[in-house]
């Protein structure tokens, strides 16, 4: 099993930036894929960035304006968030698997953090 705890979210306007980070314990391997996903009230997790093996995917929605990145000695996945809009206000979960970055099927990641929330308001 892995854990994972996720920090860094907070409050924005519009246009903010915002880093979180993930750090993760337990059985990892170096070939994991690492995911961020979110969540927003009434809507369905959705799958936004994952890293694996030094490659980056990153769902339409935040592509250009995301950044995620690993840090092996440190066992901490990080995500740099910048333009936020308001529709990106969701609770911000990191995940792992063995295998490829299906960030499109959350059903698929088996364990998660307990999240931070991200608002961005004016």
């Amino acid at each position: 099993q892995v854990q994972f705890v996720e920090s860094g979210g907070g409050l924005v306007q519009p246009g903010g930036s915002l880093r979180l980070s993930c750090a993760v314990s337990g059985a990892t391997l170096d070939s994991d894929a690492y995911g961020w996903f979110r969540q927003a009230p009434g809507k369905e997790r959705e799958g936004i960035s994952c890293i694996r093996n030094g490659f980056a995917y990153y769902a339409n929605s935040v592509k250009g304006r995301f950044d995620i990145d690993r840090d092996n000695a440190k066992n901490t996945i990080y995500l740099q968030m910048n333009s936020l809009k308001v529709d990106d206000t969701a609770v911000y979960y990191c995940t792992s698997r063995r295998g490829l970055c299906e960030i499109h099927k959350p059903e698929l990641w088996k364990d998660w953090g307990q999240g931070t929330q991200v608002t961005v308001s004016s």
